[in-house]
């Protein structure tokens, strides 16, 4: 819930800061750009700190190497935000981010029904949980839309 929060949070703020003046941001999609890259990293931070093993125990039992993934996936999730605040390769970030949440999301189903917690907070419900990963998509694909 929190890459949530922080998604919306710093989108209204930077975009009231390009309201104010700033010219980078006065417009929508510099500030879902900066938006999308802090939520992603975020969320890419508890694949390496205390909530790691709590992202560990929430990939499915089918899957090789749970650390691993847990690993590979903030990676993932930090190199994708970079990608989305360089111009000539945003789009592609984003394409590849929104397959990367997609990819992720049996996770976010297991942890669902096996009732585990993050940080101690249990996880959202299913449907809520899919309503936040969409809107995270189509952040994403909106950050990294051609500019005109």
């Amino acid at each position: 819930m929190v890459p949530f929060i922080v998604l919306i949070a710093s989108f209204v703020l930077l975009r009231l800061l390009g309201l104010l003046g700033l010219d980078y941001l006065d417009e929508w999609q510099h500030p879902l750009q900066i938006a999308c890259a802090l939520m992603l990293i975020t969320g890419a931070s508890a694949h390496f700190g205390r909530r790691r093993a709590d992202l560990v125990a929430m990939v499915p039992p089918s899957l090789y190497k749970p650390g691993f993934m847990v690993t590979l996936t903030g990676c993932l999730e930090i190199a994708g935000a970079s990608g989305l605040l360089i111009p000539p390769i945003a789009q592609s970030a984003s394409w590849c981010l929104a397959i990367l949440l997609i990819a992720m999301f049996p996770a976010n189903v297991h942890a669902s029904r096996m009732g585990l917690s993050i940080g101690g907070r249990p996880v959202p419900a299913l449907e809520i949980r899919l309503l936040i990963q969409l809107l995270f998509i189509a952040a994403i694909l909106m950050a990294g839309w051609p500019e005109q």
